[in-house]
């Protein structure tokens, strides 16, 4: 593709901003970088490899943030963050084989539901809570499979970490976050690997836009710890809700052929 002109990768770079921002606090960030790209006029596959590039630096800045405040000790999940780069990466290498209608049809229902749950559910995620599932379990058996959904479609992913981060491990709302953003970072170099093999990155406007989720996540993550729950729990609802709805305004979407929007 050509050059895009200076003013676009300006405006691209408030987008990452923004979006590294709110990906820091609630994920789902990729719901504005990637239409972003696309409107600029980015092709599909370059954006979605663009998007890993700007999503390693947004994801990594909020990881550091947060560990060095000490709601995350990246050497103890690294076991963890591995299996969620693996995942990721099978994921990545696999997009052609598997069925994207019906991600598309099942992925704005388990929104929603993650949206209502965090919302109605009161007290969820304020304090740690007995873990449903062992570590070992839990770093073996969910996190490769989110980590494989990443790769292969990806809104969604931070809010499917949460969930399970808050009902299965048993951690607050405020460790979760910290937790997902390290996992989000794994999964995003796995995807980002097969990527870079496959020659879909476009490297300046990957840097601009990394710079801009940095700087973003930065400020986000800070937030986030300094408020807890407060921020996190409607950042959280508004950002699934917000995925579910741009997913479902997609005209190919498969519920809205089924539903006969």
């Amino acid at each position: 593709m050509s050059e895009l002109p200076l003013y676009l990768l300006g405006l691209l770079f408030l987008a990452a901003f923004v979006a590294g921002f709110i990906d820091s606090i609630a994920g789902g960030g990729g719901l504005i970088t990637v239409p972003a790209m696309l409107i600029a006029g980015i092709p599909p596959l370059a954006t979605l490899g663009t998007n890993k590039l700007g999503s390693l630096f947004g994801s990594g800045s909020a990881t550091l943030a947060y560990a060095r405040r000490g709601f995350v000790d990246v050497r103890k999940q690294l076991p963890m963050a591995l299996m969620s780069g693996l995942g990721s990466a099978v994921g990545a290498a696999v997009t052609t084989w598997i069925p994207a209608d019906v991600l598309r049809a099942v992925m704005p229902v388990l929104l929603i539901a993650i949206a209502l749950y965090f919302g109605f559910k009161r007290g969820l995620g304020e304090e740690s809570r007995r873990a449903r599932l062992k570590p070992f379990l839990f770093g073996l058996m969910f996190v490769p499979v989110i980590g494989f959904y990443d790769g292969v479609f990806g809104p969604g992913t931070g809010s499917f970490f949460m969930l399970g981060f808050v009902t299965l491990a048993g951690f607050t709302l405020i460790s979760a976050t910290a937790h997902t953003k390290l996992l989000n970072f794994a999964s995003n170099i796995g995807a980002f690997l097969v990527f870079v093999v496959t020659g879909a990155v476009i490297w300046k406007v990957g840097l601009i836009m990394g710079a801009g989720q940095f700087l973003g996540a930065q400020t986000g993550s800070r937030l986030a710890m300094r408020n807890g729950a407060k921020i996190i729990r409607p950042l959280l609802v508004v950002t699934c809700l917000g995925l579910a709805v741009k997913l479902l305004a997609d005209p190919g979407n498969p519920v809205r052929l089924w539903l006969g929007w």
